[in-house]
């Protein structure tokens, strides 16, 4: 599968579903299945039972399930939601915002 133009750390914003208009942060990036982890999106419950040999607490917990990526955009710092572009300067890819051309930073 081809790399992702979305990494850990991102600034993005939700395209569809229940939380469009949200923006996150990427917490995981999953590239062979296309999704990616976004704080505090698509919420879901999960019960957790609680470890008897640990000080952990059953009941009802929060977390963040995968959102697929092509419903993210990320967040150019000059211009908002963009599409990315790659360009090879010597040795090195870099990530451009097709709207404004600056390169986007690469937090790898």
């Amino acid at each position: 599968m081809p790399s992702l133009n979305i990494h850990r750390n991102d600034t993005v914003k939700i395209l569809s579903g229940s939380d469009r208009g949200k923006t996150g942060r990427v917490l995981r990036v999953f590239p062979d299945k296309g999704k990616a982890l976004v704080e505090h999106v698509r919420m879901v419950k999960k019960t957790v039972s609680s470890k008897s040999g640990k000080r952990t607490q059953g009941g009802i917990a929060d977390q963040e399930s995968p959102i697929d990526i092509s419903n993210v955009a990320l967040i150019c710092p000059n211009c908002g939601p963009t599409h990315v572009a790659i360009k090879t300067e010597g040795d090195v890819r870099v990530r451009i915002c097709k709207k404004c051309r600056q390169t986007l930073p690469t937090k790898k």
